[in-house]
């Protein structure tokens, strides 16, 4: 009977959410691999053998961090109306950043001093936002969006992105409804860009 294997990807992934999560809470210097692995009940022999070590680890943060961005994005349904599906795409970024909130520093804020992805992790973290792309690229082409797509993108990208980094700072007003918030500030900003009917 073959040996169960304990490297497997549960414990691939715990290691990476307490990695993001020492990150987060104590800085790049709280992050060392002897500490991460008795964190997560495990070995450095166990790190090592699924990363290859701390800068390997570093970069499968970051990749992993886009991949559960690039996640929830692709998992809002089109809907035919490229406004509707915007303003969608905004509150699914919001959630992917509260379900890992100790993942959204490690692809924004600097988490990681030094660290310098290499191509095929920019290129996967650049796919984690085509689904943004893909809704306003199909809004200018049907003529429901009068700008042109990487302004869109851009612009869309930094009005979620700064209410997302104010929130998980704890930086909006006490008693705000939040989510309503978030959906009419999109539905605003996605009105600037909506060619209106004639």
């Amino acid at each position: 009977m073959p040996r169960p294997r304990t490297h497997d990807e549960a414990l691939r992934v715990r290691l990476l959410d307490r990695a993001g999560e020492l990150l987060s809470a104590e800085g790049a210097s709280a992050l060392s691999l002897r500490r991460l692995a008795a964190d997560a009940g495990t070995s450095t022999t166990a790190v090592y053998s699924l990363f290859g070590g701390k800068p390997a680890l570093v970069r499968e943060l970051y990749v992993e961090a886009f991949r559960r961005l690039g996640s929830h994005l692709r998992a809002v349904r089109p809907t035919g109306d490229p406004a509707t599906d915007l303003v969608a795409l905004g509150i699914a970024y919001r959630e992917s950043a509260r379900t890992s909130p100790h993942l959204y520093g490690v692809m924004f804020g600097g988490a990681i001093p030094g660290f310098e992805p290499d191509d095929d992790a920019t290129e996967q973290a650049r796919a984690a936002l085509a689904p943004l792309m893909e809704v306003i690229t199909t809004g200018t082409t049907r003529g429901v969006f009068h700008d042109d797509a990487t302004t869109m993108t851009m612009g869309c990208w930094g009005i979620v992105h700064g209410l997302v980094s104010l929130e998980l700072r704890g930086n909006l007003p006490p008693g705000l409804d939040v989510p309503a918030m978030y959906e009419q500030a999109l539905r605003a900003h996605t009105r600037g860009w909506t060619v209106a009917p004639p």
